[in-house]
């Protein structure tokens, strides 16, 4: 198991390029299992939830190679025999249960392990299976496993379903009906359907091969089924989330970061409380330049100034920007209220941001941060992807030396984040457990 030491105190300057975004990277990859013939995926991010997605979608049966040339990812169905996606992958990532609706709609029976992934806070499946009976499929709940079956004749039809849930619509749940609904007999109505920049980029993916989807980025997608889908070569967005956590580290640390290949229209949420912090962020040509607004923070003597934040299904605030948000606030000058109305649980990073001298309380739903002059390194333990990447975060503007346990969490989203943090000019280094206790 590795650790990251850090030394804090050192701004960040220079280009860092966006990979490819995982959240849209992992329902393509699923989505072959559709397609006739061979897929070729492009920027695709060297990622441990890739790597785990490539072990389900060789156990199903279907090819799964990263070519050396590119980086790109082929994948064809080579055995169709297997349809049960096993709990030892399953329960590493949440992401792989968005083999349910591909491997019904092709093989007409599919087993799925009830998912995994991060830990904070109760994530149910019950949408998915609600969409996927709207299209005429049995489903059963058995040892741990979701069994789905297609009607007789082994098709699902078509159906109308709405998917908003208690905290807003679901990504996944949209992404496995929408991906079933492709080869589904008739046309099908999703309202509700989540609007993320990474269920659009499925969709486009869907129709390169071959698929009809209308509404592609609205809360309603008309897809009317096709007896088949061919293979298709595509390339994955770039990743909003890595963007956004670049951009914070720039501006946290003093320095200049410039995001290239970052689509600012993913971002509008984000850019728009990040310049109310007190983060300065244009655009210029194929980057996103982002630093300190040294000019509207003069009267905060410098430093960032408070806000109030509330997390929303797209085109909200992301929850997956909220923990490395709340670092960024800990050392504002003011109080903060970070309101979390996607997963009101995940706010297990903040006791770690505490112990290096944040001071923050939780109530209910919402992060009570007030701000403080400096934050101090320490030994922490991540406990999720993103509040992994907050704590690195921290690590980075904190006085003296910060570790950070179990960064195999930070591992599954961001593509050797230490090495794009070190060419930026950051002091940072993996270690194994042992050496960095001894540090």
């Amino acid at each position: 198991m590795d650790a990251f030491v850090i030394e804090g105190g050192r701004p960040l300057h220079g280009v860092v390029p966006i990979g490819g975004a995982k959240n849209a990277a992992l329902p393509i990859l699923a989505a072959t299992i559709l397609a006739e013939r061979r897929c070729v995926i492009k920027n695709v991010p060297l990622l441990r939830d890739v790597d785990t997605l490539g072990e389900i979608l060789r156990e199903l049966g279907v090819s799964c190679e990263r070519r050396a040339s590119d980086g790109a990812i082929e994948t064809e169905t080579v055995d169709t025999s297997n349809c049960t996606a096993s709990y030892d992958l399953v329960r590493r990532m949440r992401a792989s249960f968005c083999v349910l609706g591909p491997l019904l709609a092709r093989r007409g029976h599919a087993r799925v392990s009830l998912p995994g992934g991060c830990v904070f806070g109760l994530r149910p499946v019950d949408l998915h299976i609600k969409g996927l009976r709207a299209l005429g499929a049995e489903i059963r709940l058995e040892h741990g496993y979701v069994v789905a079956k297609a009607p007789r004749g082994g098709r699902l039809h078509g159906g109308h379903v709405y998917l908003g849930g208690a905290y807003g619509p679901s990504v996944t749940g949209t992404a496995n009906v929408m991906m079933a609904a492709t080869l589904a007999n008739g046309k099908t109505v999703i309202e509700g359907a989540a609007c993320e920049p990474e269920i659009a980029d499925l969709a486009r993916f869907l129709v390169a091969m071959g698929a009809t989807i209308h509404g592609i980025g609205t809360p309603r997608l008309e897809i009317t089924g096709v007896p088949a889908l061919d293979g298709a070569c595509y390339s994955v967005i770039p990743d909003r989330i890595e963007a956004g956590t670049f951009a914070i580290a720039g501006a946290l640390t003093g320095g200049e970061v410039r995001l290239r290949d970052a689509r600012s229209e993913h971002l509008s949420a984000v850019i728009d409380r990040l310049r109310e912090i007190g983060v300065a962020i244009e655009r210029s040509g194929d980057e996103l330049v982002c630093a300190r607004d040294t000019e509207r923070l003069r009267r905060h003597g410098g430093r960032f100034r408070p806000a109030d934040i509330v997390t929303h299904p797209y085109p909200g605030f992301p929850t997956d920007l909220q923990a490395q948000t709340i670092a960024l606030l800990s050392i504002a000058d003011g109080i903060s209220v970070v309101t979390e109305k996607i997963y009101p649980d995940r706010f297990m990073h903040l006791a770690e941001l505490n112990r290096m001298g944040a001071a923050i309380r939780k109530e209910g739903p919402s992060a009570i941060i007030t701000g403080v002059e400096r934050l101090t390194g320490t030994d922490v333990m991540a406990s999720d992807l993103r509040a992994s990447a907050a704590l690195v975060l921290a690590g980075l503007v904190a006085e003296g030396t910060t570790r950070v346990h179990r960064v195999y969490h930070i591992d599954r989203g961001y593509e050797r984040i230490e090495a794009k943090l070190a060419a930026l000019g950051a002091r940072i280094r993996r270690v194994d457990e042992q050496e960095a206790v001894a540090a």
